[in-house]
């Protein structure tokens, strides 16, 4: 690979990752496009958490079974457009649709106001599927641009990119919600979507000219449609273990983060009255997470990773997750809620992501695009609907929800240990097979 960017914005970057020489433009470019992704997706989540709160939590458990049906039916669709258009094509048309669709939905709630049931309704299960799409995506595109010993070395310092965006969304939010309103968010997002779109062009003709002045023919596999079976995603998963394994930690990683949730549109509704008060604690906690996961992932991840191994990167976040769901079993209050929710967040972003992202960096195209993106969207999804459900059982039936979810942050650290250690297998035997 031979990008080329000024020597002063590698000099810097170098201080928190290894970044050999003809790097630097590729990463500069992934970290811009991630800050204007994540940056424009958290300015408007406030807004999604605040309607669900005014929604109520009856009508919250039956929309995540929705979301869940609908990130179902955009599997066979994303396939479809994987097979049929150029990669380097569907992500900015992917971002497109999203400025569209933000727009559409502020100017709906200028007219209709948030607390509109339909409305609402609506932007809670487009958000909620959207998020984990155009995430999945972008990590498919920047899987195929690095090599499997970069991703171990960057994705650290790349991800920081994303998190900056995590971080400068939120912070606007909370400072501008009683000015513009939630339907201005919305539109404040869509302006970041678009400026993504920029990146991504930008990133792909860097990409491009890398490939031709090494490989030709990279390139020009790169440029067609995947093609095959819209289906493939489901069929590649259901017959590989190793996949399934991924599933499963998606799964057990979604319970946790469901049975989270529900606590907190509980202790918020409970705390506070007001919708625009709502977002403003919602933004308020954002920006804390991603001020902490900022540190982490300049400073530590690449360099656990590297020196450890993914295995510490995918088993301390459900280690830690037992311990506090314990103790939020014990004292359930809104202060107890408001350390452990910020603890599980900033150590997802800083460890189970990037550890997630890895766990692909060795299977092929197809794989990386399809199955992945099953896996990340209606396999996510399914978990939260499930335990949606099983939750409001649980509060009928008097059981501590924190506690059944810290059961489940166990099996959810076995799991992790297990893939890791199928990872560094699958590396060994490709490394002897290659030598």
């Amino acid at each position: 690979m031979s990008f080329h960017t000024p020597h002063r914005t590698g000099g810097f970057l170098g201080r928190f990752a290894k970044i050999e020489p003809g790097e630097t433009g590729a990463v500069v470019a992934s970290f811009l496009l991630y800050f204007c992704v994540l940056g424009g997706y958290f300015a408007v989540r406030p807004v999604r958490e605040t309607v669900g709160t005014l929604l109520g939590d009856e009508r919250v458990r039956d929309l995540f079974v929705w979301t869940w049906v609908y990130a179902i039916a955009i599997v066979p669709l994303y396939g479809w457009l994987c097979s049929r258009f150029r990669r380097q094509a569907l992500l900015p048309w992917t971002y497109g649709f999203i400025v569209l669709s933000f727009l559409t939905c502020g100017f709906v709630f200028m007219q209709e106001g948030d607390e509109h049931i339909a409305t609402g309704t609506f932007f809670y299960v487009f958000i909620s599927v959207l998020n984990l799409f155009i995430i999945s995506l972008m990590w498919s595109f920047l899987l195929e641009l690095f090599t499997s010993t970069q991703t171990k070395r960057l994705f650290g310092v790349i991800a920081a990119g994303g998190t900056s965006g995590a971080l400068a969304g939120p912070w606007i939010t909370g400072r501008v919600v009683e000015w513009i309103g939630n339907e201005g968010i919305l539109f404040m997002g869509a302006a970041m979507f678009f400026v993504a779109i920029v990146c991504q062009r930008i990133l792909i003709g860097i990409w491009s000219r890398a490939e031709w002045a090494s490989t030709g023919q990279a390139a020009i596999e790169r440029e067609r449609p995947l093609g095959g079976n819209p289906f493939a995603g489901i069929f590649l998963v259901l017959k590989s273990p190793y996949l399934l394994g991924i599933a499963t930690f998606v799964i057990l990683l979604a319970a946790v983060n469901t049975f989270l949730y529900f606590e907190q549109l509980r202790l918020v509704s409970e705390r506070f009255s007001d919708s625009a008060e709502r977002t403003r604690v919602f933004s308020n906690i954002d920006f804390t997470v991603q001020s902490l996961t900022l540190g982490l992932q300049l400073f530590a991840t690449g360099r656990l990773a590297s020196r450890w191994g993914i295995g510490v990167l995918l088993t301390a976040v459900p280690i830690l997750m037992m311990l506090g769901l314990g103790v939020l079993a014990a004292a359930n209050t809104f202060a107890v809620f408001v350390v452990i929710i910020v603890l599980r967040r900033v150590t997802e972003y800083s460890f189970v992501r990037p550890g997630r992202e890895m766990l692909f960096s060795r299977v092929d195209t197809e794989t990386k695009y399809k199955a992945k993106n099953f896996i990340d969207v209606p396999v996510y999804r399914g978990g939260d609907a499930l335990v949606a459900q099983v939750t409001g059982g649980f509060q009928s039936a008097g059981i501590s929800a924190a506690a059944v979810g810290a059961a489940v942050a166990a099996a959810w650290a076995v799991n992790g240990w297990w893939l890791a250690s199928r990872k560094e297998h699958k590396v060994a035997e490709q490394q002897s097979s290659a030598s």
